[in-house]
């Protein structure tokens, strides 16, 4: 490991550890620049990781105490803060007003820069596609949709350093993808999409995603110890690119995934804050968006805002890892159980109260007068497949951008660049920038606000729903140990259906797949219908038998696949391994909080026995300890 001092008093003095020969390898990203960044922003480190034991805690105790989520005490202050809860539910705080890069995002893709194990040049590619989409912004993903193999999360940024400079090398990238987009475009929408491409370069605000609070980094270690992810991506992106976003008129600006808490805001708040005042740049500069993630950030909306002051501009409402909060934050409820998957849409019981919070809070004034924007849902469809299958795809997609729309939302996410002059027309038709101060009634804070946030409803438990959430979870698993944490899948029952298109799904879409079978599982989950392949009677519960027994019949349909939907070097590696992760966290007695976890572990392992040690291994200390392992086990002495 190479090693970087700060010069700061003995009090505040750290040691940054960069692994293997990657200081010379990429000394393009750890330039002394930005690893004097990092040494400062090493601070903070131990304090990111008391956050994640208090999530823990937090969590703990609800599962001990069978305690539903509930509002904070109006008269308490947010932790981190000198602000009351009431002031913040009031407007009572300091927010941003919007810049005019971020005034219209009707269209936002999102998808990583890199690939893996790929040369700059084809990485690249990448990039281009994003900014010459189309799109009114682009979130070049860090996280979830960013394979970790290796040294993705630095090729990543490696990619983007270029991109935003437009760089010669990128600029050649850019005049070859133009060409096959608009060959593309050409015979799906009858027209070219790309007249000019420097200009169409010109038209999509980059946006960067950071690894959630609850990852260590790969590659870096501080005073011996595992180095927040957050901190990490957070200081490289802004350090390599701020500058130059500068000159071109251009907001530096950030997506926050996974936050909790309000504490969890200020914690972030506190980072951008340091790393502008060691850049010399004005305290909210950086801009960021909150990904909506979890149902308890979804009771403390107004306070998380508050809590990132000048910083913030927006909120947006995911739906894979909402649900899986969701599920995880009631895992001790035994009456409380999902459906299918596909029944568990935007409008579904508390999935509709969760985005009608999101749609009040953004639209309550602070005391500037100044809103804040949503950014809609995920639209996972790629335009692939049948004419029928395309045709009614895309009809749906439509509607479910009318619908958010109409709902309030200033524009929505994309999953592919092909869908972004498929959905961007919803929004041109009205032509409104965004929907900033329309008017909703005031967020409510009562126990019935509570309970609609945990509403079920009547929708179908089949066998065929597990079927599909297993064979979705093994294909993601093994995707992800490829270094493909996004994905085009679909059930193995419907490979080689080309009315079925496949979806792009990234990691959430791994993670509540196998918190719903755990949920099934453990909670004796009854099917709403019969099933006479499996012999199973409707009333009939989910059980360990039927469990094993649809992961064989599954995994056997994966062995069978072709190498389009499963590569015949994985059947060996990683496929193996995807079912050993899927078997232990869905038997698990104690629901495991992340399901990353497990992946991360063995990320560039190929080795099924070795990933059964390790995954035992992370249980055992999980139940005994109540600690996550989240470091790099191939840099940990003896692993």
């Amino acid at each position: 490991m190479k090693t970087y001092n700060t010069s700061l008093p003995p009090a505040q003095h750290h040691k940054l550890q960069i692994r293997d020969n990657l200081a010379q390898d990429y000394a393009d990203m750890y330039t002394p620049k930005a690893c004097a960044a990092l040494v400062y922003m090493a601070r903070f480190n131990e304090e990111q990781h008391q956050l994640m034991e208090k999530r823990l805690a937090r969590r703990l105790e609800r599962m001990r105490g069978q305690k539903r989520l509930s509002f904070l005490d109006p008269a308490s202050r947010i932790a981190g803060t000198n602000i009351l809860v009431q002031d913040a539910r009031d407007g009572k705080f300091t927010g941003s007003a919007i810049p005019a890069d971020l005034k219209r995002q009707w269209i936002q893709g999102t998808g990583p820069a890199a690939k893996p194990n790929a040369p700059l040049r084809s990485s690249l590619r990448n990039a281009a596609y994003a900014l010459l989409s189309g799109a009114d912004g682009w979130m070049f993903d860090g996280e979830d949709a960013l394979g970790q193999i290796n040294t993705m999360s630095l090729d990543n940024l490696r990619s983007l350093k270029p991109a935003i400079a437009r760089d010669p090398l990128f600029l050649e990238v850019v005049k070859e993808v133009a060409a096959e987009m608009n060959a593309w475009a050409r015979s799906f929408l009858g027209r070219e999409i790309i007249a000019n491409p420097h200009k169409q370069l010109e038209q999509t605000t980059v946006i960067y995603r950071a690894r959630g609070l609850h990852l260590d980094d790969r590659h870096l270690r501080v005073d011996g110890e595992a180095f927040s992810a957050s901190i990490a991506d957070l200081t490289l992106y802004v350090v390599h690119n701020y500058k130059t976003l500068s000159r071109r008129g251009a907001s530096t600006v950030l997506y926050l995934p996974k936050i909790q808490t309000a504490e969890e805001a200020a914690f972030w708040n506190k980072l951008l804050s340091a790393l502008e005042l060691y850049l010399g740049l004005q305290e909210g500069t950086i801009k960021v968006y909150v990904l909506v993630e979890q149902l308890e950030a979804t009771f403390q909306l107004m306070e998380i805002r508050a809590a990132l002051g000048l910083h913030f501009v927006g909120y947006n409402t995911g739906r894979w890892d909402y649900i899986n909060s969701v599920a995880d934050a009631l895992a001790w409820d035994k009456d409380f159980i999902n459906p299918n998957i596909e029944a568990i849409t935007m409008t579904y019981g508390y999935m509709r109260h969760y985005e009608d919070r999101v749609r009040r809070a953004v639209n309550t004034p602070d005391k500037r007068g100044n809103f804040a924007l949503w950014q809609g849902g995920m639209e996972p469809n790629i335009p692939v497949g049948s004419e029928q299958g395309v045709a009614d795809s895309m009809a749906r997609a439509r509607a479910g951008a009318v619908r958010e729309q109409q709902e309030g939302a200033g524009g929505k996410w994309v999953a592919h660049w092909k869908m972004v002059h498929i959905i961007r027309p919803v929004w041109e038709v009205v032509g409104q920038d965004n929907q900033l101060g329309r008017s909703f009634a005031p967020l409510g804070y009562s126990d019935a606000d509570a309970r609609n946030l945990m509403q079920l409803e009547e929708a179908p438990r089949t066998v065929r729903g597990a079927r599909n959430l297993l064979s979705v979870a093994l294909q993601y698993a093994n995707a992800f140990g490829r270094g493909l944490q996004a994905a085009a899948l679909k059930a193995a029952d419907d490979f080689g259906n080309e009315d079925v298109l496949y979806l792009m799904e990234d990691m959430a879409t791994g993670e509540i797949r196998l918190s719903i079978l755990w949920e099934w599982l453990h909670k004796g989950a009854c099917f709403t219908e019969a099933d006479a392949g499996s012999g199973v009677q409707a009333g009939d519960a989910f059980s360990k038998d039927l469990f094993q027994r649809l992961v064989e019949e599954e995994y056997d349909k994966l062995l069978a696949a072709s190498s389009r939907d499963v590569h015949a070097d994985s059947k060996t590696t990683t496929l193996p391994i995807a079912r050993a992760l899927c078997e232990a966290y869905v038997s698990a007695e104690e629901k495991l909080p992340w399901s990353i976890d497990l992946l991360n572990i063995n990320l560039n392992n190929s080795d099924p026995a070795l990933a059964r040690e390790r995954i035992a291994g992370f249980i055992t200390t999980f139940r005994q300890e109540g600690r996550r392992i989240t470091e790099n086990l191939d840099t940990v002495a003896g692993a």
